[in-house]
């Protein structure tokens, strides 16, 4: 969070909360900080109690002072929006920014559902992949931040997700969409997935919304096709905007070293060669709202698992898998299988 708003011992009807968030205007958050030997989700409730004794003109639910909570040893943070009583608290990796907070705020998820279910279904899409659709909007609906959809090969994973990535956009659910693949190759595809994709009437998804990706090489091409890669402007991963709305395939190496810096993808092998590529500053955990993990299925050593989670991890987006042959750790991690389709 922001330091300068960060007020400490903050006093409450139940005595002193240890830090409230606020900008100028409004208080914004609580956090509880204990120390490193105790665990903060439990903590929680505690932030809870001091968050009911924050007076307030409209209290959230009609009981709470502030809408968001945060709990952390110094290692750990979990947070919690109060604003809705399905919302389950989570693992962050760092705090949200007063402009996230805002942002957060900002956003009307009631509204934002009522329009996605609102959007007519897509002709031509098969019964399945419909069915597929469904049930992502539901697990959403749901508060469900990780799930996983397993698909097999040649059933069109790709065009199922491309129109629910379109459904998300156009109805606000998701704005800033990170779509991650494993190969420089595959990003070339999705890219040319979603510029061939008509999301309305004699329009493709790309002139709808701007889809960015990294440079490619030749290789990544066959020879005869020409191809012009509209390159992800950094400032759009370091200082993520409200009124941004647009999709950037990247492989998950070049995030890993945009986040973490080189030595983070040492040893991946020619997949993990991002020569381009250089750590940027200050990525923001709400960079993305919404993240797609391609083929989450890999058989990764234990470096390249561990540089995979802490990836996905950083950002707080929900978090879509895609894979047709699921393995234990991805099932692990993404929590959900909320559709299934095999041969």
């Amino acid at each position: 969070a922001d330091p300068a708003l960060a007020i400490e011992e903050y006093e409450t009807d139940l005595g002193p909360a240890d830090y409230v968030l606020a900008d100028r205007a409004q208080l914004l958050g609580g956090v509880e900080a204990k120390k490193l030997t105790v665990g903060p989700q439990g903590v929680l409730p505690q932030a809870e109690r001091y968050a009911k004794a924050i007076p307030s003109s409209e209290p959230f639910l009609g009981k709470f002072g502030v809408p968001f909570l945060y709990s952390t040893n110094g290692e750990e943070i979990w947070f919690h929006d109060v604003r809705h009583p399905m919302n389950r608290s989570r693992r962050i990796s760092g705090f949200h920014t007063t402009k996230a907070m805002l942002e957060m705020l900002d956003r009307n998820t009631k509204a934002e559902m009522t329009a996605l279910r609102a959007i007519p279904l897509k002709e031509g899409i098969r019964p399945y992949q419909i069915e597929a659709n469904t049930a992502i909007e539901q697990a959403i609906e749901s508060r469900h931040r990780k799930m996983m959809v397993t698909m097999a090969t040649g059933t069109g994973k790709t065009l199922m997700t491309v129109n629910e990535i379109y459904r998300l956009m156009k109805s606000g659910v998701a704005r800033r969409v990170l779509f991650l693949v494993d190969r420089r190759s595959l990003a070339a595809q999705t890219v040319r997935a979603f510029a061939s994709f008509e999301a309305e009437p004699g329009l493709k998804f790309d002139k709808i919304y701007p889809v960015y990706s990294q440079r490619f090489q030749q290789t990544d091409f066959d020879k005869e096709e020409k191809f012009d890669p509209n390159v992800m402007p950094n400032s759009l991963l370091t200082d993520p905007k409200l009124g941004d709305a647009f999709v950037y395939v990247s492989t998950i190496q070049r995030m890993a070293i945009n986040l973490f810096g080189k030595e983070a993808v040492l040893g991946f092998g020619d997949d993990g060669k991002e020569d381009d590529a250089d750590k940027l500053d200050n990525i923001p955990i709400h960079a993305f709202d919404l993240i797609v993990a391609d083929e989450c299925h890999r058989g990764y050593s234990a470096k390249e698992l561990s540089t995979w989670r802490q990836t996905l991890d950083w950002f707080d987006a929900t978090k879509i898998g895609l894979t047709a042959t699921p393995a234990a750790h991805t099932m692990a991690y993404f929590e959900n299988l909320v559709f299934r389709y095999d041969y």
